[in-house]
């Protein structure tokens, strides 16, 4: 799976418990309707793979979901979810609010030649 979006933040790696276990979040802002920030883990040797990546850099990032079962003290039975990044690619993502009409509209149909009136599209 992957997700692609704006980077909003990039947290340092953190180490937790004896053995080393070492992870970093990054937050990024998807690029849709209603834009959501989502918030994503790279564990262990892949905590690197953020260096070379910095705040309102447009990223597709390869994701794995990964869910946990815990079971409190007191028996209740908890279910966590996270997403883990593995890999992360720089992208371009169009700004289609600030490009001119041309842009998101098909040039070619004022071309000389072209029936409007043949073009069965719906659109």
């Amino acid at each position: 799976m992957e997700i692609s979006g704006k980077i909003k933040w990039i947290d340092d790696i953190k180490t937790y418990g004896t053995n080393g276990f070492r992870k970093r979040e990054v937050v990024i802002t998807t690029q849709e309707q209603y834009p959501q920030n989502i918030l994503l883990e790279f564990i262990q040797d892949k905590c690197e793979l953020l260096d070379n990546y910095s705040i309102d850099e447009n990223v597709k990032i390869g994701i794995n979901i990964r869910g946990r079962e815990w079971i409190n003290p007191e028996g209740q039975t908890k279910y966590f979810n996270s997403i883990q990044g593995w890999r992360i690619e720089k992208i371009e993502i169009p700004d289609i609010e600030n490009k001119p009409e041309s842009f998101i509209t098909n040039s070619d149909s004022s071309a000389e030649g072209v029936n409007q009136e043949e073009d069965d599209l719906p659109f």
